[in-house]
């Protein structure tokens, strides 16, 4: 009887809300059960409304054993709203019981329906038909939450979920993905550990991909790239398992049109059409293979500056960024500027638009949601808490073709050599392809030159992509002669199969650089202040 008894170890959860008070009726105590994965053991949340909404009453659970109903250790207090919420670690797999909760209204006693659930290894949803509870303490009464990545994380320090929640996050976009490798890896690493973290300390959980636009010319060029960046994102979504039933959909963060770099200064940006036409391809790919609708987030000024109004992107949910506007007035909101509108896809007739996530800060105190470091990114929910958790609706497990392959075979094709002399670079680009003749996902490319015959000092070499699978390879520093060496190709991640194919190239001597006269010194000009990021923001 006491092992039964001790099934659950809780840690207590409170929440507080506000609420209009509601006149005396007939009570009715609610209950339902989930379990979420939480590390080695699972975690296990129960939770209800009192209607009427009574706040401070005390509610405690019972389970029965051996035919009966007993007092646990385990209770709660309803909030203003008359929610109730009590979170517990499961120490015991496949332990198959019932449970209710009491409370004490007057001085009648009313118990909740009775709700049965085996404790598993796997996210399991108990027979609860009503939907769980999503606290709205976000600012305007929404539900709040945040999104976080590899900046939340100086020095490799951890976030305390549990703090979070307590502070009243309900929700975390987490970076789960990235066009360029590095930043790949890294939202790799994190996204693994603090999707299960959130998610055991109650905390919804969903994703986002940042997204680098290709540098090429023709329609099919950036259809194919985005839907290799989708297939990047379907290989992600796999490796962690799928949906489960805590995770939001993926995101697709798109804010920059440039895609050609000079210097410092944008040499090149992809035209709005095709851009558009990039965000929608990502998207139906995405959409047609988890079966859930992912989202677009943007700023307002992109997605009237950058992109086409266009229906079919207009059914996507929108995540809007837009600061220095207070979600805690009720008619403060996003998508709204001065003299007008933001003219896009999501814009409404009345010039406001149509989104359901609205990033209202970058600049949120970190420490006080459990998050090292000093600024955060705040998000609140738009709707109803039964709006949010149709998102969640639909989930997706991976098949053996939704996981990244190992070592795939690559091929390398190059072309458009140029060379001449030694003071000028070797120019060439790159092109490497999957069995399927489909880009590579991941990796890069570089010169080799042969051992038999190395080039000294080593030649500099710069590589920029320019769509999945191409790349443009520039070589400075090779001096004169013929020197044999390869092309390669090389993936970090161990997706695709090394490939080299050989290159010859003859160099003519170039004529020597002259030293340039050492300069006079010269004063250093006043550095000005720093420009504060966090001017006119919401922090709390």
């Amino acid at each position: 009887m006491k092992k039964i008894a001790s099934v659950l170890v809780f840690s207590l959860t409170l929440i507080s809300l506000q609420i209009v008070p509601t006149s005396a009726a007939t009570s009715k105590l609610s209950m339902s059960l989930i379990q979420t994965p939480g590390g080695d053991e699972p975690i296990v949340t129960l939770y209800g409304t009192l209607k009427p909404a009574k706040s401070a009453v005390k509610v405690e659970i019972q389970i029965q054993l051996n035919g009966k109903w007993q007092d646990t250790r385990f209770s709660s207090r309803t909030a203003r709203v008359g929610t109730w919420r009590v979170v517990a670690v499961a120490t015991a797999l496949n332990a198959q019981v019932k449970y209710r909760a009491k409370a004490v209204v007057g001085s009648k006693n009313i118990y909740s329906n009775i709700r049965g659930i085996t404790v598993r290894s796997i996210p399991e949803i108990s027979n609860a038909v009503t939907p769980a509870i999503v606290d709205q303490l976000g600012p305007g009464g929404r539900i709040h939450g945040s999104d976080i990545s590899r900046w939340q994380h100086p020095n490799d320090a951890p976030i305390d979920f549990v703090k979070k929640y307590n502070a009243g996050m309900r929700f975390v976009m987490i970076k789960a993905s990235d066009t360029r490798d590095d930043a790949d890896a890294l939202a790799l690493k994190y996204v693994i550990m603090d999707r299960l973290a959130a998610q055991a300390a109650g905390i919804y959980t969903g994703f986002y991909h940042y997204a680098v636009l290709p540098d090429v010319k023709t329609d099919a060029e950036v259809i194919t790239d985005a839907q290799t960046q989708a297939q990047k994102v379907i290989w992600r979504l796999g490796a962690l398992g799928g949906y489960n039933e805590r995770d939001l959909p993926y995101a697709l963060d798109l804010e920059n049109n440039c895609v050609r770099l000079s210097g410092k200064t944008c040499a090149r940006y992809l035209p709005k059409a095709q851009i558009t036409l990039w965000a929608k391809t990502f998207l139906k790919v995405l959409r047609q293979k988890t079966d859930r609708m992912p989202i677009l987030y943007s700023y307002p000024s992109f997605l009237e500056g950058a992109m086409v109004r266009d229906d079919e992107l207009r059914q996507y949910p929108l995540w809007l960024a837009q600061y220095g506007i207070d979600p805690a007035d009720p008619l403060g909101q996003p998508g709204l500027k001065e003299g007008g509108c933001y003219v896009h896809s999501w814009t409404a007739a009345n010039c406001s638009s149509q989104w359901i996530i609205w990033q209202y800060s970058s600049c949120g105190i970190a420490p006080k949601y459990g998050v090292p470091g000093n600024r955060l990114d705040l998000n609140v929910f738009r709707g109803e808490p039964s709006a949010f958790l149709d998102l969640i609706k639909g989930k997706w497990l991976p098949e053996i073709v939704d996981q990244m392959p190992m070592n795939e075979t690559s091929t390398l094709v190059y072309k458009n050599v140029k060379f001449t002399t030694s003071d000028k670079p070797v120019t060439l680009e790159v092109d490497v392809t999957r069995p399927d003749g489909k880009p590579v996902v991941t990796g890069t490319v570089r010169f080799y030159a042969n051992s038999d015959n190395p080039i000294e000092p080593k030649p500099i070499q710069t590589v920029v992509r320019s769509t999945s699978g191409s790349w443009k390879l520039t070589i400075n520093g090779i001096p004169a002669g013929t020197w044999t060496g390869r092309i390669g190709f090389k993936d970090a991640t161990g997706t695709h199969a090394e490939s080299r194919a050989p290159i010859t190239l003859t160099i003519a001597q170039g004529i020597p650089a002259t030293p340039s006269p050492s300069p006079k010194p010269t004063a250093s000009p006043t550095k000005k202040p720093a420009t504060d990021g966090c001017r006119n923001q919401i922090k709390n």
